[in-house]
């Protein structure tokens, strides 16, 4: 058993199994609410990204095979899913912190020159 203590106040006792990475999932006690595990790390997630503006969305799909666009669209539709309409650009100001537009200008690098 092991205790997180998350920057976003959540408090959870993992209990691990030693079918852990093996195509297992983790087994959780039952007053713990996995929605809200997934939640503060997702916020954790965007934290990280808006600290690190120097890293481009390019390198993130290149690297990791999502960007910040990706997210906002998984925010998006996760959203719609619980019956929540919200736009594109809303979507993205979650996710960047402030207007696409605004963030592009800030912070997007242009691309190199191919080669």
């Amino acid at each position: 058993m092991k205790t997180v203590n998350s920057a976003h106040g959540v408090h959870v006792k993992f209990y691990y199994s030693a079918e852990i990475g093996k195509g297992t999932k983790m087994t959780l006690p039952h007053d713990i609410d996995r929605d809200k595990i997934e939640a503060a790390a997702f916020r954790r997630l965007i934290d990280h990204l808006d600290t690190r503006k120097d890293v481009q969305n390019i390198d993130l799909m290149n690297l990791a095979g999502f960007c910040r666009n990706c997210l906002s669209k998984w925010y998006r539709a996760a959203a719609e899913e619980n019956g929540v309409t919200l736009s594109d650009a809303d979507a993205r100001e979650h996710i960047y912190g402030m207007p696409y537009t605004e963030w592009k200008a800030k912070f997007q690098t242009p691309l190199p020159p191919e080669a």
